[in-house]
């Protein structure tokens, strides 16, 4: 009897290539050249920006951070009281081990980044804080609640945990041979491996641990060993930095290898524990510079970590049916989701970014697809929804309905730190965007973080609008940004020389945009000068000097696909066919679907007389320039969307009465939901409320609200009183209703120009100054409100225009009375309850 196939998958945080290929031809990496040889192996292309909560829940997902909304390593608490690490409750999309429990298929999770608090799936959870101990040895360390699935296994696994004062000279001096010289008093550096090996060690038992006494078909570990060891030790990896002395040099420069071959060693003891049904991949999300563009110093601003982050990571897969001794190309980490469901013979959903890997396979069999695994029924282990919250776009929401009386105040003394950790998610989104050349979304984010001011550091984000407004070739504007950044902080002069330079090419200034990036290669030459230099050398069609800037550019990043690129154009026209079809071929290996590439492919190949593969590569060029021309379609689709401000409503209701069932009256603040509650209760459906909020000016017939409503998303165990009853709930808390109960919702709707204009004149705002953010911030309402009904399953729900409650009252009034199912509801003091002189703020 066939054993049934199994998928192993091995995280190794910023391993990198650069390091793991000295230490293969050396024999020093065994277990990873055991793989390698028995499988493909190649790139793998990371995100932006490459920090780990995010990239590997893309991995995990086969989505972009904007979508599976795991934005970074901090996140706003539920209430938003505080900010927490982040959690998997950030996470919007359905990961692997979910699609596996829905499908009746074990997983096992180690160490995930984010999986706290575990999900509760068909299978074990070992969260990323299980390995995290108080640095105290004096002090208790237990295992907090929902770190590991099922808790009966927390007393089993509780002893596997290592503390970072067992470690001793047995461990560190492997590392570091001459750890005896260390001052501890004055260098932390012991105490920092002492940590990282010690956490590492904890998972590398838990993983072993399940791997040996459980039965899973999906497995997946995470090590942060190699990434954690880079951010400590990378500075005094060989070569020598000049700055770095030569005594600390001497003690620490062998601390990154060392890290790289005992994961190896660790990956050997899991190797053993594997059989040959099991498919295996080991991978990182990114890699890490250890060349000349290490960094000494970091600068003091929210992108700064990644500046070291290579763009490629590693990928080695080996199993059954994956083909020998292979290099694969063109591997991006969203395509890692859609290959393992594809290994289980699962569909792929068509809202998943990635492709699957097919060349990794020796036997291809037929893809299959589906929709979208969100909208599946059924169980996927996944924590319940009421939880989550919305934690980039409700702040100036919430604001507003708290200044409206609709809930309450969250407390201030957190405020400023709320304010910086919402400010750093929506400046990842941003950068999300920007990775995607999704320029329009990306600057309506910075444009409105800028505006935030205090207490931010708006630095970043000026440098990102000037690099978009170069992209879109936007270059007065570019020239705006650039000056302001000049104003703000000198020290990011040396970083605008680029952008100056492009400046100064789109007036015609090509010397001067020379001269510029020379003083910039003669203060500090790197690969990305000495290539621009190389693009005006070939503007000005002097192709020696741009083919010699072009190899300059290449000894810093040789793997940069760009590079190549540039190199083969011109050494086209320097009539060297066939190196230029080489560096043309080494850009796609670099980057697969890279349309300039393949074009200067054909060409080089044509000019060589291969008219036949020179024909495929045009053809394939053509291919990718019709796909971004449709990426571009869609975008300019989605913008005028936004000016047209079209949103289309569609009910949700097969308008039978359900026993027991709440009915809700809901929509945006100043929307006519009042109007409704009104009407509900003069015909029949008593409303849920209190005298709490007495009439007033702006609603002279009273509000009929419920004072618990208010805090909604902090308790919702009272809403079993409304059964049978209405109840006003703002659109907002829509998503915090307990799904135990029915309801039928009344959905108000009103021109949103009217509801800001009312919701602003009753606060006692200026109606003229209209409120940008917030109009943006309910058309998102308005559409999570779609997204929420359809997902609902007991929720049925109805749209009502408030204009055509009040001018066509007697169709509105009947199309209520069939929704909720009361025949015996009285028409005529619902529509009695219509005044129209209450209409007063129109547009």
């Amino acid at each position: 009897m066939k054993k049934k196939s199994k998928v192993l998958l091995i995280g190794w945080d910023a391993a990198d290539w650069k390091i793991i290929g000295p230490l293969l031809a050396k024999g020093q990496m065994p277990s990873l050249k055991k793989l390698i040889d028995k499988g493909v192996y190649g790139n793998m292309a990371t995100m932006n920006p490459p920090y780990s909560p995010m990239l590997w829940s893309t991995v995990a997902t086969g989505k972009t951070p904007d979508k599976h909304g795991v934005l970074g390593f901090l996140e706003l608490m539920p209430d938003l009281k505080g900010v927490r690490p982040v959690t998997v409750k950030s996470r919007k999309s359905r990961a692997l081990w979910n699609i596996f429990h829905n499908q009746g298929l074990k997983s096992n999770l180690v160490g995930w980044w984010p999986s706290f608090p575990a999900e509760p799936i068909n299978g074990v959870v070992v969260t990323d804080k299980f390995q995290k101990v108080n640095i105290n040895p004096n002090k208790k360390s237990p295992i907090v609640e929902g770190t590991i699935h099922p808790e009966s296994l927390v007393e089993s696994l509780h002893d596997l945990r290592v503390h970072p004062s067992e470690i001793t000279e047995a461990h560190i001096l492997p590392f570091i041979p001459k750890a005896g010289e260390i001052d501890q008093d004055k260098d932390q550096s012991l105490q920092t491996f002492s940590k990282i090996m010690a956490e590492n060690v904890s998972l590398h038992a838990a993983a072993t641990n399940l791997m040996r006494t459980t039965d899973w078909d999906f497995m997946g570990v995470y090590y942060d060993f190699i990434d954690h060891f880079c951010h400590a030790f990378m500075k005094f990896h060989p070569p020598k930095l000049g700055p770095i002395p030569k005594k600390i040099f001497e003690l620490y420069n062998d601390c990154v290898l060392s890290a790289y071959r005992f994961q190896d060693m660790m990956l050997g003891r899991m190797l053993e524990l594997t059989d040959d049904d099991t498919t295996i991949i080991v991978m990182s999300d990114h890699g890490y510079e250890s060349g000349n563009k290490r960094i000494l110093e970091m600068p003091k601003y929210q992108a700064a970590p990644s500046l070291e982050h290579r763009q490629f990571g590693m990928f080695v897969a080996a199993g059954p049916n994956i083909k020998k001794n292979e290099k694969i190309f063109g591997l991006g980490l969203v395509d890692v989701a859609p290959t393992i469901l594809h290994m289980f013979n699962l569909p792929i959903g068509k809202d998943m970014d990635g492709k699957i890997a097919l060349d990794i396979f020796e036997n291809i069999k037929p893809p299959k697809f589906i929709d979208s695994w969100e909208t599946v029924a059924g169980d996927f282990g996944e924590h319940s929804k009421n939880h989550n919250t919305d934690s980039l776009s409700d702040q100036e929401a919430m604001q507003q309905l708290i200044d409206l009386g609709y809930i309450d105040r969250p407390d201030e003394k957190l405020e400023v730190s709320i304010l910086k950790t919402k400010c750093d998610l929506k400046y990842n989104l941003a950068r999300v965007y920007l990775g995607k050349k999704d320029y329009e979304n990306a600057k309506l984010i910075l444009l409105e973080l800028i505006e935030e001011k205090e207490p931010v550091d708006v630095i970043p984000y000026y440098m990102d609008l000037l690099t978009i407004s170069i992209n879109e070739e936007e270059f007065d504007k570019a020239e705006i940004y650039l000056n302001e950044l000049r104003v703000r902080e000198k020290k990011f002069e040396i970083n605008t020389y680029f952008s100056e330079a492009k400046i100064l090419l789109s007036k015609n200034k090509v010397n001067a945009a020379l001269e510029l990036l020379v003083k910039a290669k003669n203060n500090k030459p790197n690969g990305e000068v000495w290539f621009q230099i190389g693009k005006i050398y070939t503007r000005l069609d002097q192709l020696e000097d741009a083919k010699a800037a072009f190899e300059n550019a290449l000894t810093f990043e040789i793997d940069n696909a760009h590079y190549h690129q540039a190199f083969a154009v011109v050494l086209i026209r320097l009539e060297d066919y066939e190196e230029a079809a080489e560096h043309a071929l080494t850009a796609i290996e670099l980057i697969k679907y890279f349309p300039d590439a393949h074009y200067t492919l054909g060409e080089a190949l044509e000019k060589l007389g291969d008219t036949e593969n020179a024909k495929k590569a045009y053809e394939t060029a053509a291919k990718l320039k019709v796909k971004t021309y449709h990426r571009a379609e869609k975008a300019i689709e989605n913008i005028q969307d936004k000016i047209t401000d079209s949103i289309a409503f569609k009910d949700k209701s097969d308008f039978k009465y359900r026993k027991d069932q709440i009915v809700i009256v809901s929509g945006l603040p100043r929307s006519g939901t009042s109007l409704m509650m009104q009407m509900l209760d003069k015909g029949g459906i008593n409303a849920l409320t209190d005298t709490n909020r007495k009439a007033d000016a702006s609603n002279p017939k009273g509000y009929l609200e419920y004072a618990p409503v208010m805090a909604l998303h902090h308790d919702n165990s009272w809403l079993g009183e409304a059964q049978n009853k209405s109840l006003k709930v703002v659109a907002p808390l829509l998503k915090f209703l307990d799904p135990k109960y029915r309801y039928k919702v009344v959905f108000m709707t009103r021109d949103l120009n009217e509801v800001i204009k009312s919701q602003q004149k009753m606060i006692g705002k200026d109606v003229d100054v209209f409120p940008v953010k917030l109009y943006e911030t309910y058309k998102k309402h308005l559409k999570q409100v779609e997204t929420w009904k359809d997902r609902e399953p007991s929720v049925e729900l109805i749209y009502v225009d408030y204009k055509e409650a009040l001018y066509d009252t007697v169709d509105v009034v009947k199309k209520v009375i069939s929704f909720i199912g009361e025949e015996a509801m009285n028409e005529e003091q619902m529509k009695s309850c219509v005044d129209k002189t209450l209409y007063r703020n129109k547009v």
